[in-house]
């Protein structure tokens, strides 16, 4: 996951005050260790983060918790925790990279919490986050902030209509474990290659449909569903900036899905690094929730 539905800032948030963004930004740091990794497919990997910091973390039950992990420079020379203050008055270009990911599992009894990264690109191309989790070695050390969150399928909703991306796909599985055995709906999830399938432990009821190729099908695929009586309906829609923003015209305006009924934001846009995605949320470019 890059961002979530909950992290998409409220105009109360948009409009905050200096003081109060510095405040967000020195948030408490957990500090956890690489305790091992594996690769779930051949574009996933999985890290195992534990330790004695996982106290430090704010343990929610949201199927979307999210961490933001803060990422050192190898060549930096800095260790975690980092005094943030100090470092943007006195050397601002070490500061770490700030990247979002959804904890795909907590393990309160070992302390320790599971990551998927996705990994794209070809070697010496990848983002700064996926680079940091392909080398990682058992014994690192990672802080982050968090975790965050805001979803987790409704028990009160009769159906559920999950749509997502290889992003969200963490998020979409901690959702589908969490549903009681009973649980209706459909999760629709865009993948662009087959060899990257999981096999999701689900509901019965709850047809997992892999959408493989262009993104652009997922807008055919919920085009297609019979949407004309939303009542009961829970709906968790994270995708890349643009599809989502089709994506809200189907569900709200065309379907007339109740806004409350909805968690939808984009999880990364295209052509974005997280950095320019997170800024642009504050810009008319970012909004997803819009009458247009």
């Amino acid at each position: 996951m890059q961002t979530t539905a909950s992290q998409t800032a409220s105009p109360q948030a948009q409009g905050a005050a200096p003081a109060e963004r510095r405040a967000r930004k020195n948030r408490p740091q957990a500090v956890l260790e690489v305790l091992g990794k594996t690769r779930i497919s051949p574009r996933l990997l999985r890290l195992t983060l534990g330790g004695e910091g996982y106290a430090a973390l704010n343990r929610n039950e949201q199927t979307d918790a999210y961490v933001k992990l803060l990422i050192a420079d190898p060549h930096s020379g800095l260790t975690p925790p980092y005094d943030l203050d100090a470092l943007r008055e006195r050397s601002p270009e070490l500061l770490p990279t700030r990247r979002t990911y959804t904890v795909r599992r907590w393990d309160d009894a070992a302390q320790r919490i599971d990551i998927d990264v996705v990994l794209h690109g070809e070697p010496g191309d990848e983002g700064v986050a996926a680079r940091w989790a392909d080398e990682a070695q058992p014994g690192d050390l990672i802080a982050m902030n968090g975790a965050g969150g805001g979803y987790s399928p409704s028990p009160e909703s009769t159906r559920h209509l999950l749509i997502g991306d290889h992003a969200a796909l963490p998020a979409i599985a901690a959702a589908l474990e969490s549903m009681e055995p009973d649980a209706q709906g459909l999760a629709l999830i865009h993948l662009d290659h087959e060899e990257d399938v999981l096999d999701l432990v689900h509901p019965e009821g709850v047809e997992l449909r892999w959408v493989l190729g262009p993104r652009e099908q997922l807008l055919d695929e919920v085009g297609a569903l019979d949407l004309s009586d939303p009542a009961g309906l829970g709906v968790f829609c994270h995708v890349e900036r643009g599809i989502t923003k089709q994506l809200r015209r189907l569900l709200v305006k065309e379907a007339g899905i109740p806004r409350d009924q909805i968690s939808i934001s984009a999880y990364w846009a295209l052509g974005r690094i997280e950095d320019q995605f997170q800024a642009e949320k504050r810009e008319p470019v970012g909004a997803i929730d819009t009458d247009d």
